[in-house]
């Protein structure tokens, strides 16, 4: 049976972070989440559901993420597969198994949920998320052949290519960084079409202005620092 961790990073989402649990499809292992520095409820609510909590007092998305992947890395069994989804409720937990379909068929190495605005709820992004999705992967497909239309947080990737990657970005860049990094090491990559909600709760990023500004530098400097290599 294939292995399937999930790695959820978290920050106050006491009113969200159980709903997002419940709703993972039985075929995962172990569902991590990661506490970033969280004051609420956030780890009690996450521990009621069964899952295994870690701690991670470094502010910072990409923190979290590198702190869940510390964890699988020390574990006696490694996974198959590693999911990304955030704890604000703002995916849809049970297409989950849609989102691994291409990896578990078609042997793709990576995979992103699409938020296409078909499917997505109204009010659900923001205008500058928006407009930053639509820039990033513009810029991408000019610059690197890029099909990517989305930098969305739900995605799923082999576990030997995410250690491929060596991941490294700490605060905002997390997800460009690993779309670009797929790009440069040539693996194969698929997006997904999936919906997509108002989250509970204010976000911490595009929620506020200085979080859209550092969200936007962090990832076009990634990209341009990507394309001068």
């Amino acid at each position: 049976m294939t292995d399937i961790r999930v790695i959820i990073p978290a920050f106050n989402e006491e009113d969200s972070i159980a709903k997002v649990i419940k709703d993972i499809p039985d075929i995962v292992s172990e569902i991590i989440v990661v506490s970033n520095n969280s004051t609420d409820k956030t780890i009690e609510n996450a521990r009621k559901t069964g899952a295994t909590v870690l701690s991670e007092d470094r502010m910072g998305y990409g923190y979290a993420c590198l702190k869940g992947m510390d964890y699988v890395a020390k574990q006696s069994k490694t996974p198959d597969i590693i999911v990304f989804i955030d704890g604000d409720y703002s995916d849809y937990p049970e297409e989950l198994s849609k989102l691994v379909a291409p990896i578990l068929n078609d042997n793709i190495d990576f995979v992103i949920g699409a938020r296409v605005k078909r499917l997505r709820e109204e009010g659900s992004m923001t205008p500058q998320q928006v407009f930053g999705n639509w820039l990033a992967t513009f810029l991408m497909k000019f610059l690197f052949r890029a099909t990517y239309t989305d930098l969305g947080p739900f995605r799923a990737i082999k576990y030997d290519k995410l250690l491929l990657l060596a991941m490294e970005d700490k605060t905002y860049g997390w997800t460009v960084e690993m779309q670009l990094k797929a790009l440069k090491k040539k693996l194969t990559y698929t997006e997904v079409p999936v919906r997509y909600k108002k989250r509970i709760g204010i976000s911490k990023v595009s929620g506020t202005v200085k979080g859209s500004i550092f969200a936007g530098v962090k990832i076009l400097g990634w990209i341009f620092k990507y394309s001068l290599r």
